[in-house]
């Protein structure tokens, strides 16, 4: 049993503090499944979905011909998400997984703070959320209502997405039918992504569709475009009723497209609502599959694998910009996560792609890879460096892995495509060198990466599991590769990967005919991994978790959840970096809503927070090891039209409603004003065009 308690995990913060002396390190820290073998209470097992009783017919009836390939169901084992939240509002945080029809998807509890040890309990079914009849896919979670608690949206597969209102009692009730989520009719979903599209203090969701169905593959390799389904846009009217918007709010409006496709859909696998351009809204952005089409630049290609970016005028219309953002690039996106990796004060994000070792289907070199912005809206494609290349990858998260002041990238993935599967990806984990974007691998934090191998991962999501400071990964497979298969290497591509790159062919020819037959080979079902960070490489750290203040302050203005804020942090004499609030990205999943920052040696740093409708705030003085709530102030140091009196009255007028609402204490509300005046003084002292921000 892995025990982990909460002595332990202040000592160290402690440790944290108490050693500027030494360099900042990079690296350091090791990634361990706490899981494996059943461990720590996580006994979960994705059981297949009903279509791969057509794929077992198929390998059955040999010989596996084009025709049968195309008849081939997409992803038999089912496409699983994981989200981290606090569902119980204890403190500690928990994980909720989807699962196939028949077997519950599962809520595991966290025990940390009712027995000071790291296990869990599953209580999906007690809490109403175990949606045992349904073959789930992806899943979010935000504060819906704005109560104080995290409510559920969970994907499916050619059944009703489902919305579940958290009852603040460690239950949840399936509000679906009167939310207006499923009257739109059922389509296959993938993942889904809250946010506050029109800057209302209420949390809109959109939701991110494939292709009508799963039970066959030529939505893959056939239709480009004939059997696609656009996106959704569902806009939040209060008491948990949604309104669809997609048709008039522009998200089905794609560009990039031939003439000959105008109004069609693409398939997507992630989405996410998120501030890109840093003006106060948020913005969408999809992850689009050119999968097994031939892309333009071949004989009787067409583009339609294109990441897509909807810029928000504020209002909540939406206009896709990603030509204009240089983003167009064809590819087999699947996953996204956001930050900015090179410390310029602009959003980047990294997109999870196919991948260049490719035995199954011939088609682009894909890495997946990170684009970097620029003060002009645009992202440049800097490729991948001295990488040479990189790994498939489904779910994918932006975090300071190691503590170190700047944001790293770890990101999983295997791909099972019929005739082969794709499984190279064990978990990478992309080491950021001093904020400069250009990536290294850190193979030594992953001790478990070839077990991790023979995991058919999906979804995956970061979070502090253990209250030490450094973030831990959870990441759920459809199916396992037993250890009895042996994996077959790639042709090296002259990259770090190669020593690691494999794959696996179901079907093999026939040695007198030639026609590809079955060769027997069966999987697994699919597992969940809890890989803890070990931390303790003397690197210091801050939490922050944001507290929106509609309904708790006069003014207040954004939801409860302070999802589509955008927060940067800067250690003592360091640099500045920065990550979004997200309801949602990754493939399938959604990253814990705390958020962690790195502080090197030093011994604090300071927060700057951009919320959804342009305020912003600042706190100094953030201590090593604090865990700290931020509450929206409605008074932003930067506007200048406020007076020096009119802003000071503001900053006070929220704070006696904060601390009426019980939300700070008096030494919380000494700081926060504090830093507040300071935050002005700065302002204003930089004089005009100087804004004193990053």
């Amino acid at each position: 049993m892995h025990t982990i308690t909460r002595g332990a995990a202040c000592t160290v913060s402690l440790l944290g503090a108490l050693l500027p002396a030494l360099a900042a390190a990079d690296g350091g820290v090791t990634l361990i499944d706490v899981a494996a073998g059943d461990q720590a209470g996580i006994t979960y097992r994705r059981v297949p979905s009903a279509s791969k009783a057509i794929f077992d017919a198929i390998k059955n009836d040999p010989p596996y011909t084009q025709e049968k390939i195309e008849a081939t169901p997409m992803k038999s084992h089912g496409a699983p998400g994981v989200a981290i939240f606090d569902y119980d509002r204890d403190g500690d945080l928990d994980l909720y997984v989807t699962n196939g029809p028949g077997a519950a998807n599962s809520l595991y509890s966290n025990q940390l703070r009712e027995s000071g040890e790291l296990r869990f309990v599953d209580v999906a079914t007690a809490a109403g959320v175990d949606a045992t009849d349904q073959d789930s896919t992806g899943v979010c979670f935000g504060d819906v209502d704005n109560d104080g608690d995290h409510d559920l949206l969970v994907l499916s597969h050619n059944s009703p997405d489902r919305l579940f209102e958290n009852q603040g009692d460690g239950t949840f009730l399936d509000v679906t039918a009167a939310s207006g989520i499923a009257a739109s009719g059922v389509r296959v979903s993938s993942s889904c992504s809250f946010g506050d599209v029109d800057n209302d203090g209420l949390l809109d969701v959109v939701i991110a569709n494939t292709y009508d169905n799963w039970d066959h593959y030529r939505g893959i390799n056939v239709e480009p475009f004939a059997l696609n389904q656009h996106n959704q846009l569902f806009v939040n009217q209060g008491g948990n009723v949604f309104a669809d918007a997609s048709a008039s709010s522009g998200i089905e409006e794609l560009a990039g497209f031939p003439p000959e496709a105008a109004g069609a859909a693409g398939l997507t696998w992630a989405i996410a609502m998120v501030d890109v351009d840093l003006d106060g809204d948020v913005d969408v952005m999809a992850a689009d599959d050119q999968a097994g089409i031939p892309p333009a630049s071949s004989v009787l290609g067409v583009d339609r694998g294109m990441l897509h970016l909807w810029r928000n005028d504020g209002s909540g219309q939406l206009t896709d910009r990603a030509a204009q953002a240089g983003i167009l690039a064809p590819g087999a996106w699947m996953g996204l996560a956001f930050a900015d990796f090179n410390c310029d004060g602009n959003l980047d994000f990294f997109a999870s792609n196919f991948g260049d070792y490719t035995p199954a289907m011939p088609i682009l070199e894909q890495p997946s890879r990170w684009f970097l912005g620029q003060h002009d809206g645009i992202f440049t494609d800097i490729g991948v460096g001295d990488l040479g290349t990189t790994l498939f990858g489904w779910g994918v998260s932006a975090v300071d892995y190691d503590n170190d002041g700047d944001t790293d990238v770890i990101y999983h993935g295997g791909l099972d495509v019929g005739p082969g599967l794709e499984l190279s990806n064990g978990g990478v984990v992309l080491q950021n060198p001093d904020c400069s974007a250009r990536f290294t691998v850190d193979f030594d934090a992953v001790p478990g990466f070839a077990a991790n191998q023979r995991r058919v991962v999906h979804g995956m999501a970061t979070g502090d599991l253990d209250q030490n400071g450094f973030v831990d990964v959870v990441s759920v497979a459809n199916m396992v590769i037993p250890e009895s298969i042996a994996l077959t290497p790639h042709q090296p591509l002259g990259s770090p990967f190669d020593p690691i790159a494999r794959f696996f062919l179901s079907f093999d020819p026939d040695p007198k005919t030639g026609e590809l037959v079955w060769n027997g080979s069966t999987f697994d079902d699919g597992t969940l991994a809890v890989e803890i960070s070990s931390g303790g490489n003397g690197n210091g750290w801050v939490e922050i978790t944001l507290l929106g203040t509609i309904g708790l302050a006069a003014e207040g203005r954004v939801n409860r959840d302070g999802i589509g804020a955008v927060v940067r942090f800067r250690p003592a004499a360091g640099r500045w970096v920065m990550k979004p609030v997200l309801g949602g990205s990754s493939y399938a999943s959604q990253d814990a809503l705390p958020l962690l920052f790195g502080l090197g040696q030093a011994s604090s740093g300071t927060v700057d927070v951009l919320w959804p409708g342009g305020v912003r705030n600042r706190f100094y003085g953030v201590r090593a090891g604090e865990r700290l709530v931020l509450p929206e102030i409605p008074c932003s140091y930067a506007d200048a039209g406020l007076s020096v009196g009119e802003y000071r009255d503001c900053v006070r007028r929220a704070l006696d409603d904060l601390e009426a609402a019980g939300v700070v204490d008096r030494t919380l509300r000494r700081r926060l004003l504090s830093s507040a005046l300071r935050a002005l003084r700065a302002e204003r002292t930089a004089g005009p065009g100087g804004h004193a921000g990053p």
